[in-house]
């Protein structure tokens, strides 16, 4: 167990494989966020860097497949990863995904492969 919710951040495919195609993208973000839900079921804060990246992109007037998100993307996945507890990482090739793993244990966050490898908190330690 442990004793304060972690910020755990969801780590997987989201460009790769999609040759820039929105509705790919939007599917491979669907799939992060279907992990969403049993991240914080566990007691945690499930955080995904495209929530992040995405806004700034579209602040800037630019998207995921805008040559400007290669500034913006891993960028705010490692700017993230500094407030972050841990990572899941979720099957599928990406480099952007990868970058977070290796980013994670280089600062010794704990990387889990599975939603069920992450501690639960007790129900008194979610409230």
């Amino acid at each position: 167990m442990t004793d304060k919710p972690m910020l755990v951040l969801i780590a997987g495919p989201y460009r790769s494989g999609t040759d820039g195609d929105p509705q790919a993208m939007a599917a491979n973000l669907a799939r992060l966020e279907a992990a969403a839900w049993p991240v914080f079921a566990a007691g945690h804060i499930p955080v995904i860097g495209e929530w992040i990246a995405l806004p700034v992109l579209r602040s800037a007037g630019a998207g995921p497949a805008d040559p400007l998100a290669e500034q913006v993307l891993y960028p705010a996945a490692e700017r993230l990863l500094a407030h972050c507890d841990a990572v899941l990482r979720l099957p599928g090739d990406s480099a952007g995904a990868d970058q977070d793993v290796a980013t994670a244990r280089r600062r010794g966050l704990p990387v889990y492969r599975t939603v069920d490898e992450i501690p639960r908190r007790t129900p008194q330690e979610s409230a």
